[in-house]
């Protein structure tokens, strides 16, 4: 992932207080995406302002969103930039999906 994406996204997040976020690199394995950030957002109106906030930034810096799934979701919203995918939760939906036992290359 281009540095300057990765830092634009995890200051953001730091920004609004998104929690716990994670940055698996993919990279090497033959997946999807070659990032996958997992954030968690500790409301349903929280886990909505990261959303906006960060397709924001996205777009006034002209990154290009391939898709945006869940908009309106209490749990879960994911935001594809194609090389990353960020997937912004509550608690409970990243307890019960689990994505960094999933798909982190080091466990």
């Amino acid at each position: 992932m281009d540095k300057k994406l990765k830092n634009l996204i995890k200051k953001n997040l730091e920004e609004i207080k998104a929690i716990d976020t994670k940055i698996l690199d993919l990279s090497k394995i033959d997946a999807f995406t070659e990032q996958l950030i997992i954030t968690t957002g500790t409301s349903t109106p929280h886990i909505s302002a990261i959303s906006k906030k960060i397709t924001e930034v996205l777009k006034k810096n002209k990154i290009k969103i391939y898709g945006f799934e869940g908009r309106g979701s209490k749990d879960w919203v994911l935001i594809d930039l194609g090389e990353v995918v960020l997937n912004i939760m509550s608690s409970s939906a990243r307890e019960l999906y689990d994505l960094e036992s999933l798909w982190d290359p080091n466990l």
